[in-house]
């Protein structure tokens, strides 16, 4: 069955302007329920404009769904920013559902999301910019282990701590010049393997 779709002309609600401003952080967010619903929990990992970790925020929700715990995720980094004096937040979270949902793309029927996503959007009201967009679950490594951890010290078992530096992906400015990539704010380290995503200038 097609997931609902909601009108058009509400579907940039939450919908950023292309480029984010030159200060903003980076949210990397997870939740989980262990047999959805069951004994669930949330990790995220914030970061700054180029990439230097500043934060990580877990909890353990005790019995709930996966759903419950991605909007609890997004709703713990929603109200870091705001409550830091952040205007910008850009989210990365794996959960395809979550981004959809606050995008205004598809409808939020159950009942305790409406909740939480009532609660989101007030907080994104708050920012001056926002940005949501979904990675696959292996891009999203160190939340989820974050999650994971919260789920496991709720449910009262020992976890390895979760790992540190796992790299994410990053976005880099760059021009060509006499052939050769010049990244425009930043460096890379010798080694680093990209992507390169080229615009019209």
């Amino acid at each position: 069955m097609p997931s609902p779709h909601v009108p058009s002309a509400s579907r940039n609600l939450f919908e950023a302007r292309e480029s984010p401003p030159e200060k903003y952080l980076v949210a990397f967010s997870d939740g989980g329920a262990r047999g959805n619903p069951g004994p669930a929990g949330y990790g995220v990992v914030i970061q700054d404009e180029s990439g230097k970790k500043i934060a990580a925020l877990s909890e353990y929700l005790g019995h709930q769904t996966n759903n419950f715990a991605e909007y609890q995720g997004l709703i713990a980094a929603l109200e870091y920013a705001t409550k830091h004096g952040h205007k910008a937040l850009k989210v990365i979270s794996d959960s395809e559902l979550l981004v959809r949902q606050i995008k205004g793309i598809y409808k939020v029927k159950n009942a305790a999301l409406q909740n939480l996503h009532a609660r989101a959007k007030e907080l994104i009201a708050k920012l001056e910019w926002f940005s949501i967009g979904h990675v696959l679950r292996g891009k999203n490594q160190e939340a989820d282990a974050l999650a994971n951890a919260a789920m496991d010290k709720g449910m009262g078992r020992s976890s390895a701590p979760p790992p540190r530096d796992v790299p994410h992906a990053r976005e880099f400015n760059g021009i060509v010049r006499d052939g050769k990539i010049e990244i425009l704010d930043g460096e890379l380290p010798e080694g680093t393997r990209v992507q390169i995503r080229a615009k019209p200038s």
